[in-house]
């Protein structure tokens, strides 16, 4: 059986960024790093120990788990042991043993609201991307994220979106350059815009806003090869589509929702991003029941 380590290694997850958010969420509740949980060192006898089930309260597909098993794990000084009992991505109901916990009843019971917390959250995301993923089938359109993620947790957030069948746009303003409206309104125009980023990072990828047909023609003339279609209407976007698809990519982006994502997807872009993914998501509810006895 793969251990916590590997799973979040397998996952695409960066082990480093696992526990220092782990190590965070604990230190939040704590009060520091040197903190204490008062009321379960009051009521919980030192060398008590404890197993607990990881339950769905409702259906969702999970993402997540190595991550609250890593919680535990720091809080236990890698005491506690997690078994896995559905794999990342699952689709589950309300009901549903997701894992099991055992370990020090005091480091169990610290670590549930660190550990339920991401949990839920990266649940809540992967599950909202499945429904988008859903709404895309068949067609060539990817959904993807944006960097509209939580301070502090937009690793998990993006691992999460992957698990729901959805892809990473750009981890942060190192990986891809976005010339945006602001970029080309100081720079002075598109093609200006464009030459000063491909001179200064020539080995980084481009990617240029666009809000017009005529934008998009410029922007492929100057040499951008990935377009941002911001805000602009399916009728625009076809348009765009049998102008420069095939020799840029084109995503679609700007309030779009399930009920519309499928009209966006019929114009024939490549990809279509959703903010909505990483800032709007719903937890899923998941709880810790201790076993008794």
């Amino acid at each position: 059986m793969k251990s916590t380590v590997e799973r979040i290694e397998d996952g695409g997850l960066d082990l480093l960024e696992v526990t220092r958010i782990a190590r965070a969420t604990l230190a939040e509740d704590l009060g520091g790093p040197s903190g204490v949980d008062v009321t379960s060192v009051a009521t919980i006898p030192e060398d008590a120990v404890a197993t607990a089930d990881l339950v769905a309260r409702e259906s969702g597909v999970i993402a997540g788990l190595p991550v609250a098993a890593m919680v535990f794990e720091a809080a236990s000084n890698t005491a506690a042991t997690f078994e896995y009992l559905v794999e990342e991505g699952t689709e589950v109901g309300p009901g549903t043993v997701l894992g099991t916990v055992s370990g020090p009843a005091r480091a169990l019971l610290t670590a549930e609201r660190s550990a339920l917390n991401l949990i839920c959250r990266m649940s809540g995301v992967a599950t909202h991307t499945r429904a988008f993923a859903r709404a895309l089938h068949g067609f060539k359109a990817t959904v993807l994220d944006t960097r509209k993620t939580t301070p502090g947790l937009r690793h998990l957030e993006k691992y999460a979106v992957r698990v729901g069948g959805g892809d990473n746009k750009r981890m942060g303003l190192y990986d891809v350059a976005m010339i945006k409206d602001n970029h080309i309104i100081a720079a002075g125009g598109i093609t200006a815009a464009y030459d000063r980023v491909r001179a200064a990072f020539p080995d980084v990828r481009v990617q240029v806003e666009v809000t017009t047909v005529e934008e998009a023609v410029e922007a492929v003339k100057a040499g951008a090869d990935f377009l941002l279609c911001d805000n602009m209407s399916t009728q625009a976007l076809t348009q765009v589509v049998s102008q420069v698809g095939g020799v840029a990519e084109l995503e679609a982006t700007g309030n779009i929702t399930l009920s519309t994502a499928l009209n966006y997807a019929k114009t024939g872009v490549d990809y279509i991003s959703v903010g909505a993914l990483t800032h709007s998501s719903p937890i899923v509810d998941i709880a810790l029941d201790i076993r008794e006895g």
